[in-house]
């Protein structure tokens, strides 16, 4: 039985831009523990989303966490940029960093916690050489690029197995999920291992309030994860 406790993390892709402020204090209010930000740069995934300037002008809103997820190409250049704007997490793709290694050390370098990022099609032996550097270990449950996709339930062997690599070598990794967490998977990926959920969708959008949609969303993950 696995006694830890969930996290549940909010990607704003579903929000009104307009009124990022307000939606973020709303996420804040309802016990979200931390706010995603989906960087996409139109090459690595097919979409644009938000800037570093963005970022920083939320962050005096709140006093959760950020993290900032690039789904971009080298991001190396500008990883200063995301931790100026007030991400204490930064997760880079493995499928887009030349020096995985390197940039992994240059985000510590900056102050701020490392994370890696792997789409469906790349195995965790990407980056079983590099897990001592990194503080949150992401596996994707749908490609990247957008909200609102199926959840790809094959991946849960996936995740099954980053969580007895993170357990059998003793590290400290935060196993975080995202791509169509909702109550009908939340379950599953966390009885197979994730302690760390990103949704977007399901706390968006239904007639219940967020921090219903949230409560709701956290405990059926501690169930999962307690029947491990």
């Amino acid at each position: 039985m696995d006694t830890r406790v969930p996290t549940l993390v909010a990607s704003v892709l579903p929000a009104d831009f307009s009124e990022l402020g307000e939606e973020v204090r709303q996420l804040e209010k309802a016990g979200v523990d931390r706010i995603q930000w989906d960087v996409m740069d139109g090459r690595f995934v097919p979409n644009l989303t938000f800037g570093p300037d963005v970022i920083a002008a939320n962050r005096p809103h709140v006093a959760m966490g950020f993290e900032a997820h690039l789904m971009v190409d080298d991001p190396d250049p500008m990883l200063s940029r995301w931790v100026e704007a007030g991400c204490e997490i930064v997760i880079v793709h493995a499928e887009a960093t030349r020096h995985l290694h390197r940039t992994l050390c240059a985000i510590t370098d900056l102050g701020a916690r490392a994370g890696v990022a792997l789409n469906p099609a790349t195995p965790l032996e990407a980056v079983t050489h590099v897990l001592h550097l990194v503080d949150l270990l992401l596996v994707m449950t749908v490609n990247p690029g957008f909200g609102g996709q199926r959840y790809l339930a094959e991946m849960e062997r996936k995740i099954a197995a980053a969580r007895l690599e993170i357990d059998q070598r003793g590290y400290d990794i935060e196993l975080e999920v995202d791509g169509g967490i909702a109550l009908p998977t939340i379950g599953a990926a966390a009885q197979a291992g994730a302690d760390v959920f990103c949704a977007g969708s399901a706390l968006f959008r239904g007639e219940d309030t967020i921090a219903e949609r949230a409560g709701a969303l956290r405990t059926a993950a501690a169930e999962g994860m307690a029947t491990r």
